[in-house]
């Protein structure tokens, strides 16, 4: 484990792609190039607040003391000899609408280091200060967003979802002007600097802009460089390789979106210029979790004219992203019809994959009756949010019940017994509630569906709990830990973040951070609506 400021940094972006050769950091279009090179603007007192010692660790970086050098690399303030600091250049659909040239107004890359698993990891800053493509906005970010981050980028690493991640977050001694809700109410805020981590933050909108521009030669080059590092098991930049490599970028995306609709996230602004092309989740903002299972749901004030990114919208929304990412290659291929199989794929392995995870989740294997499978998993969903069931808890509570379920043929309980408890335990109504009756209903048919299965009691139990979290972060959550932040407490930080590595153990001396959501965070802003301020 190395000092950070003892680490020598590659920079294969900057080394084999177009950049801006204008040094002027004013917001600008800057057509023909990939990157801008920009340094970021230094902060007045940079202090360490968090850290993860496992992304660290893969990076082989010891945690660095609260202040130093260290810290002044990670706020922006120092750039290593090695870095090549840059600005990455893309455009994007916003909430349907082509927006034009957006690119990294508040991020900028360092540079990559190698990781213990081989792979280089590109470490960027995020609330460094403006860039050329900065548009009207301040290129800084405030605590409360920078602790979302770096709180949900850790806890879905450790729920197993796709994701980017985080390394540090420091806060910056300045005071940031932000208005949340876009009502008029700006307040001047803490400002911080979280610094992510991934093996590229190429995106979706890299591509489209280019097309946009009509850059063929700087389109082809983005796509080898990708390719070559980043899907090299695909061979040699060609035609054929180009059509491979969307079809894999449509495999990964649908496993992704598979993992959110059975953990129940929500991501919130499924921009394309927010599309990872590694299919990873990317620039989380207005986020949240599921309580009562509610497809129509979102957090993001902004969507709440259509809905576009709700729950239940997501694996629509991310095959039209990548619609638009494949007409962003066509210049690539000889015909377009050869890129349209790759967006059937993603359908396919979406539904194999949410289906698949379900089973587990529910302790189920295949069956040969597949079909009758799929009846039981897609009616329990609609049942769930009639009786408005905590989604995070009914899984859980569901994991803890299926041998009691087993057993009630030659026991005194029934399964309306064990309806009434579990509704007690998980639903925001009351159990008596008439819509709880479909899933009264469900867990009959579940019962008797579990009693086919090879598998012990035990096994089965054990099994829905490693794939069943009780911890996931809950946005209410996020936010006490936050007001703690600002006022200079850590301890709910530390906590919540130690604990959500872990969300699949029992950890009974935390058991208040696996309750159902209080009645008083279903208004209150930041616990329950966000904006894409946050």
């Amino acid at each position: 484990m190395k000092p950070l400021e003892t680490a020598t940094f590659t920079n294969s972006f900057v080394d084999e792609l177009a950049g801006d050769p204008s040094r002027e950091n004013v917001p600008r279009q800057v057509p023909g190039y990939h990157y801008s090179p920009v340094v970021p603007t230094p902060v007045a007192s940079p202090r360490l607040l968090e850290w993860s010692a496992e992304m660290g660790a893969e990076l082989g970086l010891a945690r660095p003391p609260e202040q130093g050098a260290a810290v002044e690399l990670l706020a922006g303030n120092r750039v290593a000899d090695s870095m090549r600091p840059y600005a990455a250049r893309y455009g994007g659909h916003q909430f349907g609408n082509w927006a034009g040239q957006l690119g990294d107004g508040r991020a900028i890359s360092l540079g990559e280091l190698p990781g213990q698993d081989g792979r280089r990891w590109e470490i960027q800053l995020k609330g460094a200060g403006p860039t050329p493509y900065s548009r009207r906005a301040d290129g800084r970010a405030v605590l409360r967003s920078s602790v979302r981050e770096f709180l949900c980028s850790e806890a879905m690493h450790h729920l197993g979802v796709p994701t980017t991640r985080a390394l540090s977050l420091v806060s910056t001694g300045d005071q940031v002007l932000r208005d949340m809700f876009y009502d008029g109410n700006a307040r001047p805020e803490p400002g911080a600097v979280v610094a992510r981590v991934a093996p590229s933050f190429v995106r979706f909108g890299n591509f489209q802009l280019l097309l946009a521009h009509e850059e063929t030669d700087n389109l082809r080059a983005l796509a080898d460089y990708v390719i070559r590092h980043h899907f090299p098991e695909l061979g040699p930049p060609s035609p054929e390789v180009y059509v491979a490599w969307l079809t894999e970028i449509c495999r990964r995306t649908a496993e992704m979106v598979a993992h959110w609709q059975t953990v129940g996230f929500v991501h919130g602004v499924l921009n394309t210029d927010n599309m990872s092309i590694l299919g990873l989740t990317i620039d989380y903002g207005p986020y949240g979790w599921l309580e009562p299972y509610e497809p129509g749901w979102t957090p993001n004030t902004t969507d709440f004219t259509n809905y576009r990114y709700a729950f239940g919208q997501q694996p629509q929304v991310c095959l039209w992203n990548l619609t638009q990412l494949a007409q962003a290659l066509t210049p690539l291929v000889p015909d377009p019809e050869l890129l349209r199989p790759a967006l059937n794929h993603y359908v396919a392995t979406f539904n194999r994959s949410h289906h698949v995870r379900l089973l587990a989740k529910l302790g189920l294997t295949a069956s040969t009756d597949d079909a009758a499978d799929k009846q039981l998993v897609g009616s329990l969903l609609p049942a769930m949010e009639a009786a408005q069931v905590d989604m995070t808890l009914f899984y859980r509570h569901l994991s803890h019940l299926t041998a009691r379920l087993q057993a009630v043929d030659s026991t005194a309980e029934s399964v309306e017994e064990l309806a009434t408890e579990l509704l007690q335990a998980v639903s925001y109504a009351a159990p008596e509630f008439e819509g709880a009756a479909p899933l009264r209903a469900w867990l009959g048919q579940y019962a008797l569906r579990l009693r086919q299965e090879p598998g012990t009691p035990e096994a089965i139990r054990a099994g829905m709990l490693a794939v069943n979290p009780k911890y996931v972060l809950r946005n209410y959550l996020a936010q006490q830990a936050i007001e703690a932040a600002e006022t200079g407490d850590l301890a709910p930080l530390h906590i919540l973040h130690e604990v959500l590595k872990r969300p699949f153990d029992e950890q009974p001396e935390h058991e208040a951070l696996a309750a159902r959501r209080p009645e008083w965070a279903a208004t209150k802003p930041g616990s329950a609506t966000l904006s894409c301020s946050s």
